[in-house]
């Protein structure tokens, strides 16, 4: 019941259990049995983020490199409408594989998650990072330019590689070039070649190529303004060219945005879903520690309760 619960919305997982196991469960039943071990599991969690040293240190091979991910998601909640879910995502270089091409599939990773506040949440999340901390420079983190993460890493991981997410780096760029250009093949133009250059790491150049275009309209110069600070702030997380050479050479953040879908959306952004914060959290809990490859710490929950029993 819990299994199926944290799969699927409620109401489809008495039909799954009638399939497999011709046995008739109700709705209400799966609601409360799932809701009672993310729970459970929950509250595992809050008391390990109290404590230092819980998680075992990871295996990994001669100079292998972890990658670290963080980005925000919206839940829709009874009490306060759309809240953020904060979703962080490890995995190791090892860990990356090539499908095809330029797609990749990772076979293995760690999540946490956390509907409230970064302060909380980080404090979650470096309980599974703190393990890699001997790592350095081999700890590498990807994100985009939202200052609290940025802060957060710099403070907790001085050491660790940080990485601007090479898309919302380009993302920036395709946007003011939008506002800026008139002619769609110069301005096609113009991304292309400073998107080259970034991709060099010749970010002081596309800089230089920003500020000195031609002064236009006032809102337009403020978006240059806001892009050349965007680009100044960042730019020792953009060298694209080393990191390309180092790790599994990832520079964007498709993995945090797939991990979206696969640990929130695809189970709490159901149509006509709202969640009380709580079980948000609680079903947050079992959906990270499943697709972390922890299903057992749920059996060893439900173990545990029927022996008590």
């Amino acid at each position: 019941m819990t299994y199926t619960g944290q799969l699927d919305c409620y109401s489809q997982c008495n039909e799954i259990l009638l399939k497999f196991l011709c046995v008739e469960v109700s709705v209400m039943q799966v609601h409360r049995v799932t809701d009672k071990y993310g729970n459970m599991l929950e509250q595992q969690a809050t008391e390990n983020s109290k404590c230092a040293g819980n998680e075992e240190v990871p295996k990994l091979k001669p100079n292998e490199s972890v990658y670290a991910m963080t980005d925000g998601s919206m839940v829709l909640t009874r009490e306060d409408g759309w809240n953020e879910v904060k979703l962080g995502r490890i995995f190791k270089e090892s860990d990356c594989m090539e499908v095809g091409g330029e797609r990749g599939w990772i076979r293995h990773s760690v999540y946490e998650a956390w509907l409230g506040s970064s302060k909380d949440f980080t404090r979650r999340f470096e309980q599974r990072l703190d393990p890699y901390r001997c790592l350095k420079r081999r700890l590498i983190f990807i994100t985009d330019g939202a200052p609290w993460i940025k802060n957060w890493v710099t403070d907790a991981y001085p050491q660790a590689t940080q990485i601007l997410d090479w898309f919302h780096a380009c993302e920036h760029l395709c946007e003011f070039a939008k506002e800026y250009f008139e002619e769609e093949i110069q301005k096609l133009c113009w991304i292309k070649n400073q998107k080259e250059l970034l991709y060099e790491s010749k970010t002081e150049q596309v800089i230089n190529n920003i500020a000195t275009l031609p002064a236009k309209k006032e809102n337009i110069e403020n978006s240059k303004y806001k892009l050349l600070q965007y680009y100044q702030t960042n730019k020792e997380r953009m060298d694209y060219k080393r990191y390309r050479n180092i790790g599994a050479g990832i520079i964007g953040s498709g993995a945090i945005e797939s991990a979206h879908r696969t640990v929130i959306q695809k189970r709490m952004k159901l149509s006509g879903q709202r969640w009380t914060k709580k079980r948000a959290q609680n079903m947050l809990a079992l959906r990270c520690t499943t697709l972390s490859g922890n299903w057992n710490k749920v059996i060893e929950l439900i173990c545990s309760q029927s022996k008590a029993a």
